[in-house]
């Protein structure tokens, strides 16, 4: 049974509790509307699918206009998601702060700078990187703004699973630039950032379910509630493990020393998705999920990084040399 310290205070949290530097870090108004806590990871997938590509590393300054362009594209996405929720934001308690329902910034203003970011963002991946890079990055943009925020969102409690989409292009941004396709390995990444993105997202809307409840956005744990939410979490989480595995075979080389860095990032996944399953109210498991998911993804992308270095591919050349030695050893001795 879950004791009722524990509803009193998940029903408390807000999302300043939730991610700390929320408390520490005031920013600007013209700053808070694009959202940038939400950017670095969006540019670590973006880089995540780069390193899937045999044009890995990029030139220097192709690499800076995708991350450029990606960065203003997503900005002008968060001050767009801003504009159309100020309405909502005003009436909910922990949102109504924010630059736009508070007066601090007006709607004319925000959707000036949206649209020159915009621009901004276009100009720079059409003359520094391609036009497929710019078409995706575009198309990311409009499907968080029209399809996730305005059509999904306030309409059925699986908005994240298929508004999800507009957060898993950023891979097939990256390997869209370094090679002018995209190839398997970005379709990878975005289909592991699709299954990963409800178990991330779920558990920040356990803890902001009564704000959710409040102005009527079905999010899966108003719905259905914490336990079936948790229990979809599990899902996607094993789904999650499962797909990024598949990582081993999609890289292009160094794909051992990959997967077995990987092993403690998804047994630390599940564990945590285990203790939620366990106690699908407490939010303090709920708010360990959130942030260990944050720094899974963040992690994933690393390793892919990291794989390419010529150690990485020196330790996996080896690896296989001993493998195969040890297999070829045991067949003589049978």
């Amino acid at each position: 049974m879950v004791s009722s310290s524990s509803q009193i205070f998940s029903r408390s949290l807000d999302r300043s509790q939730v991610v700390p530097s929320r408390k520490l870090v005031k920013l600007p108004a013209w700053l808070e509307v694009t959202k940038p806590r939400l950017i670095p990871l969006l540019l670590a997938t973006t880089l995540g699918g780069m390193a899937l590509t045999e044009g890995w590393p990029l030139p220097s300054p192709r690499l800076a206009c995708t991350l450029g362009g990606g960065a203003l594209a997503a900005a002008a996405a968060g001050a767009l998601n801003c504009l159309w929720e100020q309405d909502l934001d005003k009436r909910m308690k922990r949102t109504s702060s924010r630059a736009l329902p508070s007066g601090r910034l007006s709607s004319s203003s925000v959707f000036a700078g949206a649209i020159s970011c915009t621009l901004a963002a276009a100009v720079l991946l059409v003359s520094g990187v391609n036009c497929l890079a710019a078409g995706l990055t575009l198309l990311g943009l409009c499907s968080y703004v029209l399809l996730y925020t305005a059509f999904l969102k306030p309409r059925t409690s699986q908005n994240i699973v298929f508004g999800g989409v507009a957060g898993a292009i950023p891979p097939l941004v990256g390997a869209s630039a370094a090679t002018g396709h995209i190839g398997i390995g970005g379709w990878w990444l975005f289909a592991l950032v699709m299954v990963w993105t409800p178990a991330h997202f779920w558990a920040l809307a356990i803890l902001l379910k009564e704000d959710y409840k409040s102005v009527g956005i079905p999010m899966l744990p108003v719905v259905k509630g914490s336990v079936f939410t948790a229990k979809a979490i599990s899902s996607y989480a094993r789904a999650t493990v499962g797909l990024s595995t598949i990582g081993v075979f999609v890289l292009p080389e160094g794909a051992l020393l990959y997967g077995i860095l990987l092993i403690p990032f998804n047994f630390r996944l599940l564990q945590m998705v285990s203790s939620l399953i366990a106690d699908p109210e407490d939010s303090i498991r709920a708010k360990g999920l959130f942030r260990w998911s944050i720094l899974y993804m963040f992690g994933i992308c690393l390793l892919l990084i990291i794989s390419r270095l010529p150690l990485a591919v020196q330790f996996h050349n080896q690896g296989l040399d001993l493998l195969t030695n040890l297999v070829n050893s045991s067949a003589i001795a049978f």
